[in-house]
């Protein structure tokens, strides 16, 4: 497989790593998730991993560069899915995962996506009420 699928759902964009991840794979995604936030406006990105195994140094380091880049693109990401070897894996490595959520499932992933979007809608909503009530 050269490519894993983006798939957009309302405001976020959903990817489902059902391969192990080789570095080459895992650049290519960063690439192609970019570019897919930047084109479609995402502000969230879902990654289910329920399918690796293991997860080495490299991949660790591209999952939290592609939160740092969604971020910049004001897009969050939740990871979820992580089998408990995999979690266990990331932190012998010292990997944090800093600007990672994580879910236990997907239902819960798009629910802490969808709370954000329900949020912004409300404040979009609040701060263009005050301008049309000067």
């Amino acid at each position: 497989m050269d490519r894993i699928p983006i798939l957009k759902l309302g405001g976020a964009l959903i990817v489902t790593i059902q391969v192990d991840m080789h570095d080459r794979l895992a650049v290519a995604l960063e690439e192609d998730l970019t570019a897919m936030i930047s084109r479609t406006g995402a502000r969230g990105v879902l990654i289910e991993i329920s399918a690796l195994e293991i997860v080495d140094s490299f991949i660790g380091r591209m999952l939290d560069n592609i939160a740092s880049v969604s971020r910049v693109l004001d897009a969050e990401t939740v990871v979820v899915g992580m089998r408990p070897a995999v979690a266990i894996t990331l932190v012998e490595l010292g990997l944090t995962l800093s600007g990672i959520k994580t879910a236990l499932n997907v239902e819960r992933g798009m629910a802490m996506i969808q709370a954000r979007l329900n949020e912004e809608d409300a404040e979009g909503l609040r701060s263009t009420r005050g301008r049309y009530e000067d």
